[in-house]
């Protein structure tokens, strides 16, 4: 039977003949996002890959390390970045929102508001100058507010687009960064703008939020200095951070001695209305916590807990192993309350444990908070005309958990509900393959060949070899003398360039 055919009928309706296209719009620029474009586009689809932000790469671009191999999460993000970004059946679509969408499945007019950049984005070649010479600071929103950037910035260093925008709500207008510009870039005339696509079908991967801290007072979130959100903490272990991959306290820029993390912080609480497992907590603050390790061998770290749910794949092996190899201490309890030492900024926690209270002092207090729908999922929903679960998530099939309740639009990631990275991964695969069985007949219509430069014959001309080591960070950094086997690397033969990384 054919695709499509198979298709409708696992829908049970019958498909009256129509023109099929063969482009699909993928909402969300994360990893599941950026996997499924990548799949869509081997299957022989055009793709236009939308996003909110300035740039693709989602949370993950903000991870320090993924769990439970410790491998650095930009590693592997980068090469899907690169792709993304060069492929020419790939349009990106960042700083943009769905305005309106109308047609059928295998047939969607799609309009989109694209939000002002006031940088030319095919002129810009990411050089940074004018972002180095603006006067303006504003709060880091990739660096979750623990230092400032300029009003002229790119969202990260590996950003794709690797293009600059101007954040107009911050920007005085004095006119520096546009003498400055040798590439005549900037364009303060900028505006919003919508723009009308074609797609056959529409995949959801908008991710997640992660839950405001500051709806827990009891945390003391937003009033002591050194209690922070897990992804704050991401950003303070990454090399790329604010600290440049040390831990310190925000308060006074020293090393922690002792560091908590609380589970649980806008998850399984009914109070708040969030009775679920946001999945991933157990195992990222453990994590953090063997990676504060990694960092600081003399932290001693601490992670107050309900249940650890270490269910996937080489899970427990890494929670048995932080206890007995990495020395984190895991206590099981409910945290009564969080005060601070107004002289010392230390964290005071009172807990029960084993039916007594007790209390502990620490320096440093991380709080693993949950994972919430995406904050505009609400209005996605009420454009693209499909149902949410009573948590906000997508609403799904109980036969096909990547099918939203409009047909031809579907679902993969956090969206779907709180998930880890492989599994979102998977799922983006996954919805692909839901598109592509409607698209069947609309396949390698619309896609470009690439096309490559005439070869030129080297046959007899001496070999030039270039060698770049990476450190990234202590993963090969701490095992290998990096910088010893650059000098080794450029007296081989050959060699016409050697060089280290971080």
């Amino acid at each position: 039977m054919p695709a499509k055919e198979r298709y409708s009928a696992l829908k049970g309706k019958l498909v009256s003949p129509r023109r099929e296209v063969g482009a699909v719009l993928v909402v969300g620029g994360g990893v599941a996002g950026m996997q499924a474009s990548l799949d869509l586009v081997d299957n022989g689809f055009k793709v236009y890959l939308l996003d909110r932000s300035s740039a693709i790469g989602g949370v993950m671009s903000q991870l320090d390390k993924t769990f439970p191999t410790n491998d650095c999460a930009m590693c592997i993000l980068a090469p899907k970045l690169v792709e993304c970004g060069r492929n020419l059946n790939i349009e990106l679509l960042t700083l943009s929102e769905i305005e309106s969408i109308s047609g059928e499945p295998g047939n969607f007019e799609v309009k989109i508001k694209r939000h002002p950049r006031y940088i030319d984005p095919e002129k810009c070649t990411g050089c940074g100058e004018c972002a180095r010479h603006c006067p303006v600071r504003a709060i880091n929103e990739y660096n979750e507010g623990l230092d400032l950037r300029e009003g002229i910035y790119v969202r990260y260093p590996q950003a794709v687009p690797r293009s600059y925008l101007i954040d107009r709500d911050t920007c005085v207008g004095c006119g520096l960064c546009e003498n400055l510009c040798l590439a005549n870039a900037i364009n303060y005339n900028d505006k919003e703008r919508i723009e009308t696509i074609h797609v056959g079908a529409i995949i959801l991967t908008p991710g997640f939020s992660a839950f405001d801290a500051s709806r827990k007072k009891e945390y003391g979130w937003g009033k002591y200095a050194n209690v922070v959100t897990s992804m704050q903490y991401e950003r303070i272990l990454s090399a790329s951070g604010p600290f440049a991959g040390h831990v310190m306290r925000p308060s006074d820029g020293k090393i922690p001695k002792k560091i908590a993390w609380i589970q649980c912080v806008g998850s399984r609480d009914v109070r708040i209305g969030n009775e679920y497992c946001s999945a991933v907590c157990c195992m990222y603050a453990t994590k953090q916590a063997v990676m504060t390790k990694e960092h600081e061998a003399d932290i001693e770290p601490t992670i107050f807990y309900m249940d650890m749910r270490c269910y996937g794949k080489g899970f427990e092996r890494y929670y048995v192993n932080a206890q007995k190899n990495s020395g984190v201490r895991f206590i099981r309890s409910r945290v009564a309350s969080v005060e601070e030492d107004p002289e010392t900024k230390d964290i005071i926690i009172k807990y029960e444990t084993d039916g007594q209270l007790k209390e502990e002092r620490f320096d440093l207090v991380v709080l693993s908070v949950g994972l919430e729908a995406p904050s505009k999922s609400e209005e996605l929903a009420d454009v693209l005309d499909f149902d949410l679960n009573q948590y906000s998530f997508a609403k799904t099939h109980d036969s096909s958990p990547l099918a939203t309740t409009r047909e031809g639009v579907f679902v993969a990631g956090a969206f779907q509900g709180p998930k880890d990275i492989p599994e979102s991964v998977m799922q983006g695969s996954a919805a692909v393959a839901e598109a592509a069985a409607l698209l069947a007949n609309a396949r390698n219509t619309l896609i470009k060949e690439k096309k490559y430069p005439e070869e030129r014959d080297v046959e007899g001309e001496e070999p030039r070899i270039g060698v770049f080591i990476c450190h990234c960070g202590i993963n090969i950094g701490a095992y290998v003398n990096v910088p010893e086997v650059v000098e080794y690397a450029k007296k081989l033969k050959y060699v016409v360039h050697a060089e280290d990384n971080l």
